[in-house]
């Protein structure tokens, strides 16, 4: 975890005078950490970003302490889970990932509304397709089965054309980041789930 430090600590120094009302927290890999028109998108509310470049949902539960400290959310919108399996692990470590962040999630900061954006499909990673389905339904299913304060924002099949493969204009030129144009379609969906 240690290559993660130098961003965690700018984090840490990060919104220092605000973590009494800091929104909406959005929190995760380098998907949200290049969400520069967040504010804009979210005009309408207050939102703060968390996310650090090239994050595993290893590394967003292990640092969530020191991350999260003093913060008091309206609500936590989470994304991360893409660079582990990029990274060779396999989807039920990242279910079980996602399973100690909500203990943590929890421990922090009680009942709180939380959103998991599921992992979306890119053309860099096409290949491992089959594998982001699945982890995405291991989550979604423990959300559906808790039913509990957090709720699952599906990305995945939104971002795909009428071939069923990841649309291009989604995406940076590298085909794993987001484009502007991938960040609207962020934008629209995760807003009709927040209200």
């Amino acid at each position: 975890m240690y290559w993660y430090e130098e961003e965690v600590k700018q984090l840490e120094r990060a919104h220092r005078l605000n973590r009494e009302h800091p929104g909406v927290i959005f929190y995760g890999s380098s998907s949200i950490r290049l969400w520069n028109s967040l504010e804009d998108d979210f005009d309408y509310m207050k939102v703060t970003n968390l996310g650090f470049g090239g994050s595993t949902l290893a590394a967003c539960v292990w640092f969530f302490e020191r991350i999260m400290m003093d913060y008091r959310p309206k609500a936590l919108v989470v994304y991360a889970g893409d660079n582990d399996l990029g990274d060779g692990r396999n989807p039920e470590e990242i279910f079980i990932f996602f399973q100690q962040l909500m203990v943590k999630v929890n421990q922090r900061f009680g009942i709180l509304p939380c959103y998991f954006i599921s992992l979306k499909p890119s053309l860099t990673r096409w290949q491992m397709a089959d594998q982001f389905r699945y982890t995405n339904n291991l989550i979604e299913s423990e959300i559906i089965k808790l039913n509990n304060h957090w709720k699952f924002i599906d990305v995945f099949k939104k971002m795909l054309n009428k071939e069923g493969n990841p649309n291009p204009a989604l995406y940076d030129n590298d085909g794993l980041h987001l484009s502007e144009e991938g960040y609207r379609l962020w934008a629209s969906t995760v807003k009709e789930k927040l209200g």
